[in-house]
């Protein structure tokens, strides 16, 4: 059956190379590896199987950077714990097991253990030891020691708010700024994948390129029906936008009450999440927006943005602005 999920970017990190780093019992030939594939068919996706013991790999993923110069490299799991080490990079921390020799321990992973992809060596049993357990122990200890100012930019922490395995939320918070949180859990589907992992290789491929997308400011009064739910379509269609446009959500400035702050900012994170994420703006003032489009529910007088009145007779639902824009092709 076809995946309503995946679709393919051929633009999408187009000539580059990203390194994939695996986690704990996986391999090279994860399904997050083809997915990666998959969905950015025209970059060079490197994945290679990591040896079990953390120093080691290491050192082969420094000696793989050194050679392949990766635009990006996304780490899950373990994976995201090495990924917080290769400095200098770009890199996606997805749920970074940044207390691995504790989860091993915690989670009952000592003794027989058994990979769950394929390897190229053909191994496919292993054992952990308490003492391999304390290496890892040992080595998460050096994490963040090679974070500078010039990292915070680089680097993502994305956390599932259902994972159930590692929490790392807070400890990578401490060191890094760009910290968020995504609707999953540990390990990651292809929805979470799309809605919220893609959003920022896209953040990261458009910053390398330099390139600068038409801007749509979106009303945080378009967002929510009577009832403070979504309204019909609204996914659909900051899902399209967020692929041709920088897509921005506007709210009114909140009052001395921090509260009101923190209704909007959640209820962006609960059902838009990852696109909302450095992407809101809280003004009274939005006729000095400046931008290309503005989909609002009242007019704004004298926007220098082009005005799409949401609720009118043009533009009455989500389904007649994703029209709208699907005519113009991103311009």
């Amino acid at each position: 059956m076809e995946n309503p999920y995946i679709q393919q970017y051929p633009e999408l990190m187009s000539g580059k190379t990203v390194l994939y780093v695996h986690g704990f019992a996986s391999s090279g030939q994860s399904g997050t590896v083809a997915r990666l594939r998959e969905v950015m068919p025209n970059a060079h996706v490197i994945a290679p199987d990591l040896p079990l013991h953390p120093d080691e790999a290491i050192a082969l993923l420094q000696d793989i950077c050194q050679k392949e110069q990766p635009h990006l490299i996304i780490g899950t799991s373990m994976g995201g714990m090495y990924a917080e080490r290769l400095y200098g990079y770009a890199r996606i921390c997805v749920n970074p097991a940044l207390q691995m020799g504790d989860t091993m321990k915690s989670h009952g992973m000592i003794g027989a253990q058994t990979f769950q992809n394929p390897r190229q060596d053909g191994v496919q049993e292993f054992i952990v030891t308490k003492a391999l357990a304390k290496e890892y122990k040992d080595f998460c200890e050096h994490c963040f020691e090679g974070v500078t100012d010039d990292e915070q930019s680089l680097v993502y922490g994305l956390f599932g708010d259902e994972d159930t395995t590692v929490d790392g939320y807070a400890d990578f918070h401490d060191h890094y700024r760009q910290a968020l949180h995504f609707h999953g859990e540990h390990r990651m589907n292809d929805k979470s994948f799309m809605h919220s992992v893609l959003p920022v290789i896209r953040w990261i491929d458009d910053s390398q390129e330099q390139r600068e997308r038409p801007i749509i400011y979106i009303g945080a009064e378009t967002l929510a029906d009577s009832y403070n739910k979504p309204t019909s379509s609204m996914a659909k269609a900051i899902s399209m936008l967020i692929e041709h446009y920088q897509v921005y959500f506007v709210a009114p400035s909140p009052s001395s009450d921090a509260a009101e702050y923190a209704v909007t900012t959640d209820w962006l994170t609960q059902y838009v999440g990852v696109p909302a994420w450095g992407h809101t703006v809280f003004t009274n003032q939005r006729h000095l927006l400046y931008g290309d489009y503005l989909i609002a529910r009242e007019k704004t007088p004298d926007t220098m943005a082009t005005l799409l009145e949401y609720g009118s007779d043009t533009f009455k639902t989500w389904e007649e602005v994703i029209e709208y824009f699907s005519r113009l092709g991103g311009q």
